[in-house]
């Protein structure tokens, strides 16, 4: 009896270090993620920004039709990577959160 309660007591043990380190990559990870979101706020911003002063600047509609044009495809391109990159960020969350659990499954069916 007494060697079924040390063995859920190493169980549970285990099980709350394993919550622990799932924990510390959710939160690495996150931080990761808002950092990134941040920096495509900031940086999209500008790009607006700089967008808007070369259309006050431009003389005649095609010009103005070609800095939007440019400005477009620079947001697109830009939102394309961050999005893979944050997609990338999601996916090694799951993996850093269950790698912990996996290693303790793997180490009760020896």
């Amino acid at each position: 009896m007494q060697a079924n309660f040390e063995t859920v007591e190493k169980i549970s043990k285990t099980n709350i270090e394993a919550t622990g380190k799932a924990f510390e990559a959710l939160s690495k990870i996150t931080k990761e993620v808002a950092t990134e979101i941040a920096e495509y706020s900031k940086s999209s911003f500008e790009s607006g920004s700089k967008a808007m002063e070369k259309l006050f600047g431009v003389k005649s509609f095609d010009k103005a039709i070609e800095v939007q044009s440019e400005y477009a495809k620079s947001m697109f391109d830009d939102l394309s990577a961050r999005t893979t990159k944050i997609g990338q960020l999601y996916a090694d969350l799951g993996k850093e959160i269950f790698k912990p659990f996996a290693a303790n499954m793997s180490k009760a069916a020896k």
